[in-house]
């Protein structure tokens, strides 16, 4: 017979880490992202009403937002020995910090670049995507014989599913936009 309390301990502690790994979307999507080109879309489209100004100019925005996301996922912060933090953009040999590469954390290791960086940054970069691919202003100059149904669904099954997978696989990285408070989190902290 099992104890009660074990099984009880153990779901409180599963329920734990999916919401708390659910509580990190925000910052695991490419949400800052998404809210720029929601705001500058219409702008650049003319309202879906695209000549080839538009078209070129949608395009480098597309592009410049693009690799926005795929840059995010690859910064990282750590703490000094004094307690002070410092961000920087995660590479093959280690961190690269922003002030020029002076500072390095205590174990360089830790913060070399993974697959599993790259995997989540193709996610990011597939969520960003397939929300603009979607966007009525995109549609109306790119492509505008696409369905309605299918820029109304596409965008939530794409963002429910990488949600899950962001959920199940998340990110050890804290980068830019990271929240202070969830700095020291044990579930999300290197080991």
């Amino acid at each position: 017979m099992k104890d009660e309390g074990t099984d009880e301990s153990h779901l409180i502690y599963v329920l734990n880490m999916i919401l708390s790994g659910t509580a990190r979307l925000n910052v695991l999507l490419p949400t800052a992202t998404i809210l720029a080109f929601t705001i500058f879309a219409p702008l650049l489209t003319n309202d879906g009403e695209c000549d080839t100004l538009n078209l070129w100019l949608m395009g480098i925005f597309l592009a410049f937002s693009a690799a926005s996301c795929v840059f995010f996922a690859f910064t990282d912060s750590f703490r000094t020995a004094t307690g002070r933090l410092y961000y920087g953009v995660a590479t093959f040999s280690g961190i690269w910090t922003f002030n020029g590469g002076r500072k390095k954390p205590c174990v360089p290791s830790d913060y070399k670049l993974k697959w599993a960086d790259l995997f989540h940054a193709s996610l990011s970069l597939v969520a960003f995507l397939t929300f603009a691919a979607s966007h009525n202003d995109v549609v109306e100059c790119y492509y505008p014989a696409m369905p309605r149904k299918v820029t109304n669904t596409v965008p939530l099954v794409v963002g429910f599913v990488i949600s899950v997978l962001f959920v199940v696989f998340p990110s050890k990285r804290r980068g830019i936009g990271y929240p202070f408070l969830l700095q020291r989190d044990a579930l999300y902290s290197r080991k």
